[in-house]
């Protein structure tokens, strides 16, 4: 049975769930199940004493089933519609039913699992750290639509509601206890049935709070002027922070307060409704798709070799202490692994390693000896590379994996530095180590298959994200990531006010704005990456006159270098906010720039998206899952729309099409699209 029912002795009913699969889900057979279940304890209510309500996985409930909801559209919107709110009915009954209800929760309870837990009078949780309780699916483009929104606001208010409802945020069993989200912490599964059921025989006949006469929502009090200062002030709070890209916390800010203003089971409707605007929408089943299915699949090992036996990283070497250098060693070392830090003086290695335990500072490649893995982060010049590779590579175990973090030079070339070039292989970390999710593992023509798992395998073991591509300059991130950076000082050198191409790129969902982005990794690394390529690729001669780097040359010569150096597109006064550079307007800007808002905003995106259909045209990428990943966690690609190419997808691959060719006339041939771009869009045939 999907719910096991039994009663004991003192007539104390447990509910099992124990959905087929591996986890609980809000599907058709839980809702099956549920029902029957709700029933007989109707039926025997006189019966019963109370009712237990926990799981027979390792997780007490996983939520919805998002392959059921991402194929919800406008058209059969009702008819799911009606699924919600059976759901919702069966615990609305639940929790009406007379008897104290608690729900012992033994694992992770996120999305419908909460929902299910706030539904019971009482909730014990299992004080484990890895166990997490939330309402994620603002992160998913949704809201919790099964009384999520409606329970937690009446609960918490909504004040403390808001920021677990709109940011999706996931709370360690403690934490949920001191929001006010559970009751009571249990040690074992013994401890945690027991309590549940102390607590049925100290509470014969329990309300939830919203079900007590006079009820009312502690910060939603009428008459409070402090009401109606949170109403004003909250949409323009909320605006800033997502600049309109995110219908999610839109919506759930909208259900919270409108739901708040009327009775219980009102509320509920109007949460449902919003939640199915939401679900029939393109952003959630954008979202739903690169972080679910998608991101999910890279977990597994989607682009890893089959056939390669899974192995962990001991000992990682890593060469260079400077910023980035550092950041490797501190998240190896905290993910357990032993790691020597190695810089040309031990001063050096010792102010990278911070004191942070596990991590052996030294100025001596003897010191590697044993590394099965040594990361090079040393500054962006071959020639220093090479130097340094081979010295570590003699001193590090025989058959260990030695790996670059370059972040634009090809591999295959870095390779010939070492003995074996089927060992090498590039770990294309990104800034700061310690809070980006993303590595890039690149892959030279050489890399074998044993080197790319354990590549792989490692990246998982310090709890990053990999994507897997081939070599080629820039690689994937930095070479679609430049293309924005690009385009966007172009602009500059057009006539565009810098002030329109940042609020644009914000509007229009990109984490950071393109010219406060070229300050931070500086004017002066743009330039030098140019002069490379220039010396490495006859091709690329056009970059010599480009109008962008004609703008990055002029600040540069100015002594505007970026952030580091003090000034750059921005000023960066000291103690204060950074504000653009007054001069850029009387530089560069007109008023009869010509570029509409929506070719700014189309600009900015379409260029990543082509130049992304290009990688996998050539084969640097190899899957999409990795572009639309890689773009998002790498650099900044607008969240809501899924990704680079899933961007492509949901625009409409006929219109896309469409609308670059109109770009390509108007702006350059940059814009056109490939081939095989449009062999797709006559087929509409999405990646």
């Amino acid at each position: 049975m999907p719910v096991h029912y039994e009663k004991d002795a003192d007539g104390v009913v447990t509910l099992t769930m124990d959905m087929s699969g591996s986890a609980n889900v809000m599907n058709a057979e839980y809702q099956e199940a549920m029902g029957e279940a709700v029933d007989r304890l109707e039926a025997e209510r006189d019966e019963i004493a109370g009712v237990v309500l926990t799981s027979a996985k390792k997780t007490f409930f996983a939520g919805g089933d998002l392959n059921v909801l991402i194929q919800v559209t406008p058209e059969n919107s009702e008819e799911a519609l009606a699924g919600v709110s059976q759901v919702k009915g069966q615990l609305r009954r639940l929790e009406l039913l007379g008897k104290p209800v608690v729900a012992a929760i033994n694992g992770a309870a996120l999305g419908g699992g909460l929902e299910i837990a706030l539904a019971c009078h009482h909730r014990v949780v299992l004080n484990d750290d890895k166990i997490k309780l939330g309402l994620p699916e603002a992160t998913l483009g949704l809201l919790p639509g099964g009384g999520g929104v409606t329970r937690m606001v009446r609960l918490l208010g909504v004040q403390a509601a808001l920021p677990l409802l709109m940011e999706g945020k996931q709370l360690r069993p403690e934490r949920a206890l001191q929001a006010g989200i559970v009751h009571e912490l249990a040690a074992d599964r013994d401890e945690l049935i027991a309590k549940a059921r102390a607590w049925i025989v100290a509470n014969p006949a329990p309300q939830q709070p919203w079900d007590k006469p006079g009820f009312t929502i502690k910060d939603m009090r009428p008459g409070d002027p402090n009401v109606y200062a949170l109403l004003a002030a909250a949409p323009a709070v909320l605006r800033k922070k997502t600049h309109g890209a995110f219908p999610a916390p839109e919506k759930i800010l909208a259900a919270a307060v409108e739901g708040a203003l009327v009775d219980f089971d009102t509320a509920l409707l109007i949460e449902g409704r919003y939640f199915l605007e939401l679900a029939s929408g393109q952003v959630s089943k954008n979202m739903i798709t690169a972080f679910w299915f998608q991101l999910n699949e890279i977990n597994a090992g989607g682009s890893r070799p089959s056939g390669v036996d899974r192995r962990k990283t001991a000992k990682v070497g890593v060469l260079g202490a400077g910023m980035m250098g550092a950041g490797i060693a501190e998240v190896s070392a905290k993910a357990g692994i032993e790691v020597v830090l190695k810089d040309v003086t031990r001063e050096a290695a010792e102010k990278g390693a911070n004191g942070i335990a596990g991590i052996t500072a030294t100025d001596s490649d003897a010191d590697l000896a044993g590394c099965d893995l040594v990361i090079e982060a040393v500054f962006e010049n071959r020639e220093l590379k090479g130097k340094v590779l081979p010295a570590a590579e003699a001193a590090a175990l025989p058959d260990a994996v030695i790996a670059s973090n370059t972040s634009t030079l090809p591999i295959t070339g870095l390779a010939t530095a070492v003995t074996d070039p089927e060992k090498f292989i590039g770990l294309h970390f990104f800034s700061p180590v310690q809070k980006m999710r993303l590595v890039e593992i690149i892959r030279g023509e050489k890399t074998s298959d044993e080197t790319l798992a354990k590549a792989f395998d490692y990246v998982l073991q310090i709890g990053k994200t990999p994507i897997v591509v081939n070599d080629s300059r820039g690689f994937y991130t930095s070479r679609t990531f430049g293309t924005y950076v690009t385009e966007a000082v172009t602009m500059v050198a057009e006539g565009v006010r810098p002030a329109l191409i940042e609020n644009v790129a914000r509007k229009a969902g990109m984490a950071v704005g393109p010219l406060a982005v070229s300050d931070e990794v500086t004017l002066t690394l743009q330039l030098k990456i140019r002069d490379q390529t220039l010396a490495d690729d006859p091709e690329a001669a056009a970059l010599g006159t480009h109008p962008a780097f004609k703008v990055i040359e002029e600040l540069v010569a100015l002594g505007r270098t970026g952030k580091s150096g003090g000034a750059g597109f921005y000023e960066y006064p000291e103690g204060a906010k950074k504000f653009l550079w007054p001069e850029l307007l009387t530089r560069y800007a007109k008023d009869d720039a010509g570029v509409a808002e929506q070719d700014v905003a189309d600009r900015l995106l379409f260029v990543q998206s082509l130049e992304t259909v290009r990688c996998l045209d050539e084969g640097v990428l190899t899957s999409v899952r990795d572009a639309n990943i890689g773009s998002i966690f790498g650099f900044g690609f607008a969240p809501w729309s899924g990704g680079t190419l899933q961007f492509v997808n949901s625009y409409g691959l006929p219109a896309f099409v469409e609308r670059a060719d109109y770009l390509a006339d108007t702006y350059g041939e940059r814009f056109r699209p490939p081939a095989s771009l449009r062999e797709r869009a006559a087929k509409n045939e999405k990646f």
